[in-house]
């Protein structure tokens, strides 16, 4: 591989493109003169919220790229990050960097909430849920869930080279199954940090070895 030109980040679910990690890749990118782009996924609303569009979103910001690019995900950005990889057939996103990736968002992920709730979201067409980017609690559309009901990232197939970083206190993705996901694929690696979702504590490590792997120099 070459030297990453540029790089496209997605962020979390009720996160934003000024979270804490997307800003530092931001960064650090502008200081070597790379390209960087975070699509803001809660547009045009947070409540017609769908990973097709999140897609849609991802293949306009890698279309506009020069290449080769890496995209960098983190929770729901890693699992839209995954499907828009295996769906590349530009040959222009040639790696990716997932941190706490939520590779079980269209199925169990989802379904955590319970029946009770999800025939309540279903009735309603309405999930309230904390939106950390904002403070403030918003409605996400039942759209949300069944779409994401048809987008598999535990079975994808991935041609491009993956490094995974996951805590190993992470209350909200469960490492185990990103062990699994991560050992059932040979271009992958993964580097299990003592750490929680956030993974707040390891930004400075996450960035050493996102940028060996993007090959850029310090």
């Amino acid at each position: 591989m070459s030297a990453v030109r540029h790089v496209v980040y997605l962020h979390g679910f009720a996160s934003s493109p000024a979270s804490s990690k997307a800003t530092r890749f931001q960064r650090e990118l502008a200081g070597r003169g790379v390209g960087y782009s975070c699509p803001d996924l809660n547009e045009p609303s947070f409540e017609t919220l769908t990973v097709t569009r999140m897609l849609e979103q991802t293949r306009a910001a890698v279309a506009a790229a020069a290449g080769p690019v890496a995209l960098a995900g983190s929770s729901l950005g890693a699992f839209v990050a995954v499907h828009a990889a295996a769906a590349d057939r530009t040959g222009k996103i040639d790696r990716l960097v997932l941190m706490a990736p939520a590779f079980d968002f269209g199925g169990n992920r989802l379904r955590q909430i319970g029946e009770q709730g999800i025939d309540e979201w279903r009735r309603t067409g309405q999930l309230r849920i904390f939106h950390y980017a904002t403070g403030t609690y918003r409605d996400v559309g039942f759209a949300l869930y069944t779409d994401a009901a048809m987008y598999d990232a535990l079975t994808v197939e991935l041609r491009q080279p993956s490094l995974v970083f996951q805590g190993r206190q992470d209350a909200s993705v469960d490492p185990v199954m990103v062990e699994r996901w991560a050992s059932a694929r040979t271009n992958t690696d993964l580097r299990l940090l003592d750490d929680d979702h956030q993974l707040t504590a390891s930004v400075d490590l996450i960035w050493n070895e996102s940028r060996r792997f993007f090959e850029l120099t310090d």
